[in-house]
């Protein structure tokens, strides 16, 4: 699995652990547990874009690549 693939993953899963995690704390008004939550989730996402950045990344240079007959 590739690097790209595995962040993209990986930023899914924490963000829905932080949408749980901050939820939660709502629900019993625990505020540090809803911004750990809101923390968890905004990881999550960076992550989820960085797995898109680097996949854009890898594509770009593979085409670079291909076009210069280096493959």
């Amino acid at each position: 699995m590739r690097s790209s693939t595995k962040d993209t993953s990986k930023g899914t899963l924490r963000e829905a652990k932080g949408k749980v995690k901050e939820t939660t704390g709502k629900i019993f008004s625990n505020v540090s547990l809803e911004a750990e939550g809101k923390a968890e989730k905004l990881a999550g996402k960076t992550q989820k874009n960085v797995g898109k950045v680097e996949k854009h990344v890898e594509s770009d240079v593979g085409s670079e690549r291909h076009r210069r007959g280096k493959i």
